[in-house]
């Protein structure tokens, strides 16, 4: 397959993290890897044999994400974008500017023939089973009920591509499970889902169901979603801070996490945001991975991963018919 291009310069821990990332993902995946950066910097981060794109300019974290793309043209981000668009990699990775990820893939892919917008969908963690996909989880934070119901569509088709569920049940994330509950914009998708080609609609859920079985796509407004995921990341930050300060207050309680500690680790595992490969961005014509912003070497290398599986699944090709039914 062609390269995975990944954005070496994108990310709190860039280049160091994001080249040992693309380097072992080369390795243990098998997969040709692109890496998108100021040579020099790259070549900062240690010796190695991947090919590089050069370019002049970085997009930082902080830069504002449309003037970024349009003024630095000579970019990682807008590089790795253009090297899909052109054929010369199957996939981009990024770990950084969030916005300005989007908008390189938007402005230089384009979008998928009769997506209105394309969408964020991001794994949440259910323990013991298979991630919720929540989408939109940033991308519009605004939104009308026929986008929704596109994005139900491909949330949909993504969850059967990565993970394998025949029929993706999908939710209308709201303030009550009533269809009567909720917002104006609620209200209108949750008629326009009953009848959606290809949604299996099971309702209206509520965010404490993100995180069970119940469901496997949520599907909400960017505002409401980005809200959703963070409180979800940051409580389950704050739980596990204060978990680990009651079991290492004493000596006693230690000796206690030394024992407890191997069956804790598959579950700490399940919840590390790094272990799924970052968030997908479905309505583009290409495939586009945005991993978190502080991602190690590890999260690259899942990252490349679920890249290569959506390459080799033809994602584009099933999001494009399930928006086209």
């Amino acid at each position: 397959m062609l390269p995975i291009a990944v954005d070496a310069m994108g990310g709190d821990q860039a280049p160091g993290e994001i080249v040992a990332g693309a380097r072992r993902a080369a390795d243990e995946l098998d997969v040709p890897v692109l890496l998108v950066g100021r040579p020099d910097a790259i070549a900062s981060a240690g010796p190695g044999a991947l090919e590089i794109l050069p370019c002049t300019e970085v997009i930082a974290m902080d830069d504002d994400p449309g003037p970024g793309v349009r003024r630095k043209k000579d970019s990682s981000l807008v590089r790795a974008a253009e090297a899909v668009r052109d054929g010369r990699a199957s996939a981009m990775v990024s770990a950084g500017n969030t916005g300005a990820t989007m908008a390189s893939a938007l402005l230089r892919m384009g979008r998928i023939k009769g997506v209105s917008r394309p969408a964020i969908a991001t794994p949440i963690p259910v323990p013991g089973g298979t991630p919720t996909v929540l989408l939109d989880a940033g991308a519009n934070a605004e939104c009308q009920a026929p986008w929704l119901v596109q994005f139900a569509q491909m949330g949909g088709a993504f969850a059967r591509e990565r993970y394998g569920i025949a029929e993706p049940r999908v939710g209308l994330l709201s303030i009550g499970e009533e269809d009567t509950k909720g917002t104006a914009l609620v209200k209108e998708t949750n008629a326009l889902l009953r009848t959606a080609p290809g949604v299996k609609f099971v309702g209206n859920v509520e965010g404490r169901d993100l995180m069970t079985d119940d469901v496997d796509v949520v599907v909400t407004d960017g505002f409401t979603g980005n809200v959703a995921l963070k409180t979800l990341e940051g409580g389950m930050r704050f739980i596990q801070a204060k978990l680990l300060e009651v079991f290492t207050a004493t000596e006693e309680r230690r000796r206690a996490f030394d024992v407890l500690w191997p069956a804790v680790v598959p579950l700490v595992s399940e919840l590390d945001p790094d272990s799924h490969g970052g968030a997908m961005l479905l309505g583009v014509d290409g495939v586009c991975i945005i991993s978190h912003g502080s991602s190690s070497a590890g999260a690259i290398v899942n990252a490349v991963r679920v890249a290569k599986e959506m390459v080799e699944h033809d994602l584009v090709a099933h999001l494009h018919a399930a928006v086209n039914p």
